[in-house]
């Protein structure tokens, strides 16, 4: 593992016992007890989470607007500041390069979060359009400088509202503020990755021990665990949210993966417009579909679907589990278009076996709201 970076908080997952596995190109928490434990803490209290491996790109200028409505599927000047939106960047042919949160902080100012795994050709897209084009603006890469770490669960507003001096409840879902956190400076977001209410707070990764600290010793009350990347895999996946690598990837486009809603083709013109808008004018070869087990199996990422019951092979597994929250086994799969639909009857290849499901609608849980 001496190859792998390591994020500003190493060494207190270390000596928590987490255990470190490599991901991204970091090395990470995997683990810190129980992934069970962790997931369950999340659905119930609060789970923290260390982010500081994703991306983070600033972006300035007064053509800042002009430039990322070229760069992105989405319309980031339809954002008030403060609010952030989920987008994509995406190659001519409409395969995604990467999925990404853009916030807008200024009316000229605006913060991309992208995969770390994507870091280096999302920068280097963003460079190169920037650089052929003829726009008034310029490209801050601050992902080594800044540390993420997201309390999130029903009880992350009332541990958070403990230490800031920010009011939380302006904070709505999808925007974000600058604020004091135990005395940290942060840019305080809502957006979250696990289903839950959450936040995510960024912060200068000098500060970052300090933050994660305030954030264990507030939580005790709060029944906090620190959770890792086994965790939030589970988490997302109940929540229905795709995965850069499962279900995301240059093979596949948005509208594949039930995220064509982000594109906005009436913008004007971007990168993968006309490919894009081909595909929305015939529809997408491909679906994103969930699938609940009837037979006792496991699915996993990459096993064969097939058109039940005793069909041809038709697909593939993306990401699947034993949902701790539900109990039952569920998975994403691709499959042809015509093939999907809810109440559909697939059957899965498990250990060269085939084990039946049903498409079920997507997400496969859904938080409690007040």
């Amino acid at each position: 593992m001496t190859d792998l970076r390591q994020t500003p908080l190493h060494d207190v997952h270390v000596e928590l016992g987490a255990r470190m596995v490599p991901f991204a190109g970091y090395e990470m928490p995997v683990q810190y007890d129980s992934i069970l434990d962790e997931h369950r803490t999340v659905r119930s209290t609060v789970g923290l989470f260390d982010l500081s491996h994703m991306g983070e790109i600033e972006l300035r200028g007064d053509e800042a607007v002009a430039f990322l409505r070229y760069a992105l599927v989405s319309d980031p000047g339809a954002l008030e500041v403060g609010q952030a939106q989920y987008s994509m960047l995406c190659q001519e042919d409409g395969g995604i390069v990467d999925d990404l949160i853009c916030y807008r902080l200024e009316e000229h100012r605006f913060l991309i979060v992208c995969n770390a795994a994507n870091h280096d050709a999302v920068l280097e897209q963003l460079e190169r359009l920037l650089a052929h084009g003829d726009f008034g603006a310029e490209l801050d890469d601050r992902s080594a400088r800044t540390a993420l770490i997201a309390p999130q669960g029903p009880s992350a507003a009332a541990l958070l509202a403990e230490l800031t001096d920010a009011n939380l409840e302006a904070i709505a879902n999808y925007h974000a503020a600058e604020g004091s956190v135990a005395g940290v400076t942060c840019l305080i977001a809502r957006t979250g990755y696990t289903g839950e209410d959450g936040f995510e707070l960024f912060c200068d990764a000098r500060r970052a021990r300090d933050l994660w600290a305030a954030l264990m010793a507030a939580g005790e009350s709060h029944g906090l665990r620190p959770c890792g990347l086994g965790a939030r895999d589970t988490l997302r996946l109940e929540a229905g949210m795709p995965l850069y690598g499962n279900e995301l990837n240059r093979e596949t486009n948005p509208f594949e993966v039930n995220l064509g809603r982000v594109v906005k083709l009436d913008k004007g013109d971007f990168i993968g417009h006309a490919a894009l808008q081909a595909i929305q004018q015939t529809g997408p070869r491909r679906k994103l579909i969930g699938l609940q087990m009837i037979d006792n199996a496991i699915p996993r990422a990459g096993y064969e679907v097939r058109a039940g019951p005793d069909g041809p092979d038709i697909g593939h597994v993306t990401s699947g589990t034993l949902s701790p929250t539900l109990g039952t086994k569920v998975a994403m799969a691709m499959v042809p278009a015509e093939a999907a639909g809810v109440g559909h009857s697939f059957e899965v290849v498990v250990r060269d076996r085939p084990q039946r499901a049903e498409q079920v609608k997507l997400p496969f849980y859904r938080r409690p709201r007040d």
